[in-house]
């Protein structure tokens, strides 16, 4: 979906259109933005951008409080349409999501054709746009589904698909983060024909484990299915310091804007779990994780920052560095844990 959460404001509130706006955060500049309409992208106003950011790059920016009961509606209308053309249907969140149309149920016969009768329901039920990839593979249909955004119709036959990975900046590449993409260009791998002139041993050892997917892709090898039954195990967010972390306060700091990105995708996805996990790597590459179950699922930003600081302090930080902070919620589907006395969400702490 285009702008999904921001799309959705506009039609169902006419004083919102054609107007900069941006679902979460607050004028008062906390929390993050979840999603900017396309409006205030023209600005430079992005997901997962601090608030106060926003209002730098645009001041007249509308900043709008979630409703994540009417996206939900709006997504179970889609999943309808979907379920329409085929049963092989992969939800990625609530405004995205994979289909296998190899057997379409109408015998449609066109893998394009079905994208563009989609965006048309799409358009025609809801009053909103959406934007499809055709591929014959995951990774590069996804990657197609944000080239021509909004209202976008993207399709990378198959014979196209290995020039198309040699194109690709390496930091559209599954994985590649920002920290990741500037190791790759200090070693002048800027694309991915630059990937592609290494071996898969050469890739693992820069890059660890994810190296054989990126040896794989680039040549266009991508055998991952649709998985209709796709089952979220854990949500998790961290990043990765380009200067490492070296006193509490700018840890504490990190840990709140990592908190309220996770919130915002828990609800987004309408998820609660029962534990929360930080994740900690120092400079020397030693990581560490603690975690705490609670009695009943949670979601909530408070909880997760409070507890993620508690999870924190049982750390040595003694003349440590930081480069990594992260935090995940799991256990969405485990049989509660009986409360102890005292606190009820005063639990273990387990390494």
């Amino acid at each position: 979906m285009d702008a999904f959460y921001a799309s959705v404001e506009q039609r169902d509130f006419p004083e919102f259109k054609g107007k900069p706006i941006a679902v979460g955060g607050s004028p008062d500049g906390r929390g993050v933005v979840a999603t900017a309409s396309y409006e205030a992208r023209k600005f430079g106003v992005k997901s997962a951008m601090p608030s106060r950011q926003a209002l730098q790059l645009c001041p007249e920016i509308i900043f709008v409080r979630p409703r994540f009961d009417a996206y939900k509606a709006v997504s179970t209308h889609i999943r309808e349409i979907f379920s329409r053309y085929t049963d092989l249907i992969e939800p990625l969140s609530l405004d995205e999501a994979y289909l296998d149309v190899t057997q379409d149920k109408l015998n449609i016969g066109s893998a394009l054709e079905i994208a563009k009768q989609i965006k048309q329901a799409i358009k025609d039920e809801l009053n909103l746009t959406a934007s499809a990839g055709v591929s014959s593979g995951k990774f590069v249909a996804k990657i197609a589904s944000d080239m021509n955004k909004p209202d976008g119709l993207t399709f990378i036959g198959p014979s196209k698909i290995e020039s198309f990975m040699e194109r690709l900046p390496v930091e559209r590449f599954f994985g590649v983060g920002k920290v990741t993409a500037k190791k790759m260009k200090s070693m002048q791998l800027h694309t991915g024909a630059d990937l592609k002139r290494l071996t898969e041993q050469d890739l693992i050892k820069y890059f660890g484990k994810v190296g054989k997917f990126y040896y794989a892709i680039v040549r266009g090898i991508d055998h991952r299915a649709v998985q209709p039954e796709r089952q979220t195990k854990s949500l998790a967010v961290e990043d990765t310091f380009e200067h490492d972390l070296i006193t509490i306060e700018e840890m504490y700091t990190e840990l709140s804007k990592l908190a309220d990105k996770l919130a915002f995708r828990l609800n987004k996805n309408q998820l609660k779990g029962r534990t929360i996990t930080l994740k900690l790597k120092y400079s020397d590459f030693k990581q560490i994780t603690r975690n705490q179950s609670f009695p009943n699922p949670v979601s909530d930003y408070q909880i997760i920052i409070d507890t993620a600081k508690l999870l924190l302090e049982n750390i040595d930080l003694v003349d440590k560095k930081v480069r990594l902070l992260g935090i995940s919620l799991s256990n969405f589907n485990e049989i509660q844990i009986p409360p102890r006395s005292g606190d009820p969400y005063q639990l273990q702490l387990f390494d």
